[in-house]
């Protein structure tokens, strides 16, 4: 899943939830499921997520919603081996993005 957002150094709760095509009550559980996902508060409680959350909210979203694990599953499988499985990620995720870019290169020509 290749995600679109503009460079910030904050992400709404709301544009993540938009990026990601799901509700915001779903990022909201996750935050309180998964240790890794710490965004930031303000005064009145708004949630402001940084690169590094969206990062681990992506790998979240890749476990959970296309991969098929349950949440004490892909919990496990953050804690256990994290560093191998990010690895692999991390090129399947580089290589959607280019194979998004050649799709909309061929698009127009």
């Amino acid at each position: 899943m290749h995600i679109e957002l503009p460079e910030k150094r904050y992400y709404g709760i709301g544009e993540v939830a938009k990026a990601f095509n799901v509700n915001t009550s779903l990022i909201r559980f996750w935050e309180k499921e998964f240790d890794v996902l710490k965004p930031k508060k303000n005064a009145k409680g708004n949630r402001k997520f940084t690169p590094d959350d969206i990062k681990n909210l992506k790998f979240i979203y890749h476990l959970v919603k296309e991969r098929g694990f349950t949440l004490e599953g892909a919990k496990t499988h953050l804690k256990e081996g994290k560093k191998q499985s990010l690895n692999t990620y991390e090129i399947i995720e580089k290589l959607e993005g280019v194979k998004a870019q050649l799709i909309k290169i061929k698009s127009q020509l």
